[in-house]
């Protein structure tokens, strides 16, 4: 069963390989947008006034969680150590890549490109996976008030959130810039319901919906004095 979903589902695919279409095998049409959680958290890595790089802290829903896990535990002692995580760390890596790791840099208004990602994996605890990884820039920018971050899935596929006290924190020395948490604008009950509509085999976002997913980028904002 999973391998037909698999088969069919290219584009859900895209996030996290095999574990999400485990997951949609398991929940079928009653799954509406979105269909992962994530918690969250960012560090901006400040080095010489610039911004060098960000890291973020991925914290999943349990049930994808559970999911993504199945038949991870290869010497049976239930306890997940970082080389039984580490296949499913890398397949996450190369599926977020060409979506630009749902985070977007920029610098006075102009997108800043990533190297490779770097110091990556996963950990599981409390019945939940968190994915850390860095994200260096091609290119450090100043950082400066013209400097912004956004995470979002434009498809509203995954659906993020920030809860901690310091979703945001910079590391290095910023000669006194700091940042701060923007949270998106909370959508309507009609567009929550259009999305509730939305079959669980369909990824791409409705048009009428794309510009009201759009609204929903978690922005990081650099103030200075």
């Amino acid at each position: 069963m999973i391998t037909k979903v698999m088969d069919g589902m290219t584009s859900g695919l895209r996030i996290f390989g095999a574990a999400l279409a485990a997951q949609l095998a398991w929940a079928g049409p009653a799954l509406a947008h979105p269909h992962v959680w994530v918690d969250g958290a960012v560090t901006l890595n400040v080095t010489g006034g610039k911004l060098t790089s960000i890291t973020n802290v991925w914290t999943f829903d349990a049930p994808f969680s559970v999911f993504a896990t199945q038949g991870l535990d290869a010497n049976g002692d239930h306890r997940l150590s970082a080389a039984e995580l580490k296949p499913l760390s890398e397949t996450n890596m190369e599926a977020l890549e060409p979506y630009h790791f749902f985070t977007y840099v920029k610098d006075a208004g102009a997108q800043v490109d990533f190297a490779a990602a770097e110091h990556y994996g996963l950990k599981m605890g409390r019945k939940r996976l968190t994915l850390t990884f860095t994200l260096p820039l091609r290119q450090p920018v100043p950082f400066t008030a013209s400097t912004e971050i956004d995470v979002l899935d434009p498809e509203y596929f995954v659906a993020f959130s920030y809860p901690g006290k310091t979703p945001v924190a910079v590391k290095g020395k910023a000669a006194g810039c700091a940042a701060r948490y923007q949270p998106p604008h909370e959508l309507d009950d009609q567009i929550m319901a259009q999305l509730a509509a939305i079959p669980a085999d369909e990824h791409d976002l409705p048009e009428a919906l794309q510009d009201a997913a759009q609204g929903l980028a978690h922005q990081f904002l650099v103030e200075c004095k």
